[in-house]
């Protein structure tokens, strides 16, 4: 099977098993970074078809939407790379890649894997979760968990850990803070840190007018 062949199996697989998801983890969230990847792998030296195959299956199992087990994904992305008998190397890459991408993985205290693959599609992952789209995907998952937009009586814990992070049920507001506004300084590669600023000061511009409509002065 050539590279193109499994990334269209791969494909095909994602948008299946995607059917139906929240929409800032469905298979759109996964298209742009997917694109955003093949946009960063431009100008970096790394084998294309293992940060395709991260990106494409970096968000097939998400952990909070299977009860906090963050073994679902690698499992899954093991077994269908394997089926598409994919060399064992880049299987286990695919699959450190998933365990690792995460931004609450940056809170764990342990040492992480990390590769040159794994910090492009992490940046194009981060990329997804800031901006204009950014805010989208906050605010919707949010009102998927029925959170409350904002309230100025609890403040952003700046200092959580990844336990606390994976449990907490703060406002969506606060999450610009807890890590939205924080990607920005923690992208990996030079086209991942050009491509941020723009997001980044567009998050800066919604926050103030937010603020300013809620405290009715806009």
């Amino acid at each position: 099977m050539t590279n193109t062949q499994i990334i269209e199996e791969t494909i095909a697989f994602v948008k299946e098993i995607l059917k139906g998801a929240e929409g800032g983890h469905d298979w759109f969230h996964i298209q742009r970074v997917f694109k955003n990847t093949l946009l960063i792998a431009k100008d970096e030296k790394v084998d294309v078809l293992v940060v395709s195959l991260g990106a494409l299956l970096h968000d097939i199992a998400d952990a909070k939407f299977n009860g906090g087990d963050e073994t679902v994904g690698p499992k899954m992305a093991s077994v269908l790379l394997q089926s598409l008998e994919v060399d064992k190397k880049i299987v286990d890459h695919v699959v450190k890649i998933i365990e690792n991408i995460s931004y609450k993985s940056s809170l764990d205290s342990k040492k992480l894997f990390t590769s040159k693959e794994l910090q492009v599609v992490q940046d194009a992952d981060r990329l997804d979760a800031i901006g204009a789209i950014g805010i989208a995907r906050a605010f919707n998952y949010g009102g998927f968990k029925n959170r409350e937009l904002y309230n100025p009586e609890i403040a952003p814990n700046l200092q959580m850990t990844k336990e606390e992070y994976k449990k907490s049920k703060a406002p969506t507001i606060n999450h610009f803070y807890e890590k939205l506004l924080l990607l920005k300084d923690k992208m990996n590669t030079e086209s991942g840190k050009k491509l941020a600023e723009k997001r980044h000061e567009f998050m800066l511009d919604y926050l103030e007018q937010f603020y300013k409509e809620w405290n009715g002065n806009a």
